[in-house]
């Protein structure tokens, strides 16, 4: 059967939603599949920080590209996300927590990032509402967060814009291999695509099995919370050395709270229950850092999704062994950088030489999966020593 589209795109996050806008914009006919609404499923529910000091030490370059997309995104993507740029601070309370900040910032800042370690003081006169407990802070001016739902407004819009055929609330149940590509299955029927892009994030392992491929990707229950509106207490993105927070209020008055902080769920089911001591302690840490929290209620609380390789960095690149299949996702802290690694992959897919390297997933199979490949195993160049020890980056 003779393809119906240049290329199907499995998965309507972030990663699926921006290889599907760049190809469509350069001639393909596009198809995208999302299961449920676009960029409302791990895209949607996280807090929508766009951060370095987060940002593992290999993506910082593609971290610095993506900011400036986010940045940009009236200019490319057509329509407002609610990016708001500003400053960053990594904060330490303890003299282990300043070693690690101290460490981790020295890292990023050769990698490109423009973090340096700051006093007191000089942390109080960029955030004025910090607490005065504050040993010092790693401060970076490439900071600040998006809108998650209006992302997915935007992106809507501007794919429709673009000619893709969007279909949402559409779940895909199996690929078959076709003569001259692909056949996407769903409940209705099979859509035949020339080339294939698999952007299911959290669910990348379960698409995967479709090609009899292992590809093992951790999924974290990651607890959030939104407050009520309250006055100015805030003017920063806030976090602090372990990782444990991260802060941000919004022009409307709502402060954003998270840090990774366990929930119960799973891929199957998404976050299905909060833990009251991990939200009693995210709660406790935010008060801890910004003392006017202390002023607010909590208006909702959830459990959102997030998607980690085994070195946690991202899939994005060839599927080994499946000429014209494709695989993007799989990031941690993965939104911040998300648009510019899946603008690469598309950049590969109109056979246009990506500016940086992609992330070839012949290091994440198994040895009997990744004997499959038709090409050398690759690395990617930075994977060696992504993990400076002491501490993870």
């Amino acid at each position: 059967m003779k393809p119906a589209y240049d290329l199907g795109i499995v998965g309507g996050g972030v990663h699926g939603a921006t290889v599907a806008l760049f190809c469509a914009r350069a001639g393909l006919k596009t198809v995208l599949f999302e299961r449920g609404s676009l960029c409302r499923e791990a895209s949607g529910v996280n807090a929508g920080t766009l951060t370095m000091q987060m940002t593992r030490v290999a993506l910082i370059p593609y971290a610095l590209q993506a900011h400036a997309m986010w940045a940009s995104a009236r200019e490319w993507l057509g329509h407002d996300v609610g990016v708001v740029v500003c400053d960053g601070l990594s904060l330490a309370f303890t003299e282990r927590e300043a070693e690690l900040l101290t460490f981790r910032a020295g890292k990023r800042r050769e990698a490109g990032a423009p973090i340096s370690i700051i006093s007191p003081s000089e942390a109080m006169a960029v955030e004025p509402g910090l607490s005065e407990k504050v040993l010092c802070a790693g401060h970076c001016k490439v900071d600040g967060y998006a809108n998650a739902y209006l992302t997915g407004l935007a992106f809507r819009r501007a794919l429709l814009e673009a000619g893709v055929d969007l279909r949402e609330q559409t779940p895909v149940s199996g690929i078959s291999r076709e003569e001259q590509g692909f056949g996407v299955a769903t409940a209705q029927e099979t859509v035949p695509v020339k080339r294939l892009v698999l952007a299911g994030g959290v669910w990348l392992e379960d698409m995967m099995a479709w090609f009899g491929l292992h590809l093992p990707i951790k999924v974290l229950i990651n607890q959030l919370a939104v407050t009520e509106r309250i006055r100015p207490v805030m003017r920063t993105v806030v976090g602090i050395a372990s990782g444990l927070l991260s802060l941000k209020q919004y022009p409307h008055g709502t402060v954003v709270i998270g840090g990774g902080w366990q929930g119960v769920g799973d891929r199957k089911r998404g976050g299905v229950e909060l833990l009251p001591e991990n939200l009693v302690g995210n709660m406790r840490l935010a008060c801890h850092a910004i003392p006017a929290l202390k002023e607010a209620r909590l208006a909702r609380a959830w459990a959102g999704l997030e998607a980690e390789t085994r070195d946690a960095l991202p899939a994005a690149g060839p599927i080994p062994g499946i000429p014209d299949a494709y695989i993007c996702g799989s990031v941690h802290s993965g939104y911040t950088s998300g648009p510019y690694i899946a603008k690469l992959l598309a950049d590969r897919i109109l056979e246009r030489e990506p500016i940086d390297p992609l992330f070839p997933i012949d290091r994440l199979l198994a040895p009997q999966d990744a004997a499959q490949a038709t090409r050398p195993l690759s690395t990617h160049p930075e994977l060696a020593g992504a993990d400076e020890t002491p501490h993870s980056l």
